[in-house]
């Protein structure tokens, strides 16, 4: 049987790794194989599952063994974790990235995903596989599982402020469109990570027609296993969560959303009473003042200000670039000084002798 595959969406930061980590964990302690794939180019998906190790990307090794005209091999890329305690060991790849400003995360995506399917990934031995997904990038790359139809299942990760929410509407949006030109993903639905009791996710998911499959409060100690690289799932009250919504789905308890996500508009009125006025354009005038005034024909630079111009170009360089600072640009002794990397005493200097000889040249034109 082919794996089933889970792709976990949700804005950075609240808590994706945290939750797949640990359902991950609580798959393999149900004796199930678990392939954890993190789909970030921060590669941290894996970090705790692991130990504090940050496995090698499919990213950085496809790129040293291509330039060696060589072949990646399962062995480079997956990795086996044996925990103690659970008798089935979990396996994890991280995708990678560039580094930041050095190339297309989207474009990374498309192309670890490329490898793998060389790989057969979705023939190897195992029962399911988790994707880490970044939800807050509009890239069609991170849409990849959803555009291919190579994740199975969807869940939405978010917590009780807007801008998650936001973040799991437009990914319940394209999955809605993906599904119109032939998609095969179904929305299982949300998780709500750190509740705080506020409902505004429920919400949310009651407008929006979306399962809500767990809430987690936040937790301290939670937060620390996890910042130690150790399993929230060990603490009872967590770990019977994380086993009730593992055992709906394995045993597909859980219907799919047909949810479209709302639009814009409804979305806002969420949170409050929203204007219907409409926004009131700039007028080109505003923004253009200051340069009409400068360059109006009928506001022509004086005669005597023509010549006075001439005569600061006819400064000594130095003298000219004081002068310029200070009585053009309206700059401090101490902030010239600081600029010119020269002492306040040789700016004052400067800026008299700039101003004895413009008056030589002002008065001798």
């Amino acid at each position: 049987m082919k794996p089933r595959t889970i792709a976990i969406y949700g804005k950075g930061g609240i808590g994706k790794s945290f939750t797949t980590t640990n359902l991950s964990a609580t798959f393999a302690m149900m004796g199930k194989k678990v392939l954890q794939l993190g789909c970030d180019p921060k590669h941290d998906s894996t970090t705790s599952l692991f130990g504090g190790i940050s496995l090698p990307t499919v990213t950085d090794v496809f790129a040293e063994k291509n330039a060696k005209n060589l072949k990646v091999e399962i062995s480079d890329i997956v990795f086996k974790k044996e925990i103690p305690g659970i008798g089935q060991p979990v396996y994890g790849i991280e995708l990678g990235g560039p580094q930041v400003g050095r190339g297309c995360g989207g474009r990374g995506i498309i192309s670890g995903f490329d490898v793998l399917e060389k790989l057969g990934i979705f023939t190897w031995d195992i029962d399911i596989i988790l994707m880490d997904f970044l939800g807050d990038v509009v890239c069609g790359g991170f849409a990849t599982p959803l555009a291919r139809s190579l994740s199975e299942e969807v869940i939405l990760l978010t917590t009780n402020d807007r801008q998650s929410i936001f973040t799991a509407n437009n990914i319940c949006q394209a999955n809605n469109y993906f599904k119109t030109v032939g998609g095969q993903s179904k929305l299982l639905g949300l998780i709500i990570n750190r509740d705080d009791g506020s409902g505004i996710a429920e919400k949310y998911a009651r407008a929006a027609g979306i399962n809500v499959l767990m809430q987690l409060p936040y937790n301290t100690a939670a937060r620390d296993r996890d910042d130690s690289f150790d399993f929230a799932v060990k603490i009872p009250d967590i770990g019977e969560k994380f086993r009730h919504l593992a055992t709906d789905i394995i045993e597909r308890r859980i219907p799919p959303c047909e949810a479209a996500g709302l639009d814009f508009p409804e979305f806002v009125r969420l949170f409050g009473d929203v204007s219907n006025a409409l926004p009131i354009p700039a007028k080109a005038e505003e923004l253009q003042k200051r340069a009409t005034a400068k360059q109006h024909p009928s506001n022509p630079p004086s005669a005597v200000n023509q010549q006075l111009l001439a005569c600061i170009d006819n400064l000594p360089e130095e003298e000219r670039e004081i002068y310029v600072m200070m009585e053009v640009e309206k700059k401090t002794t101490a902030e010239t000084a600081m600029l010119k990397g020269i002492e306040e005493a040789v700016v004052s200097d400067l800026l008299q002798s700039a101003r004895t000889h413009l008056k030589k040249l002002f008065f001798a034109s």
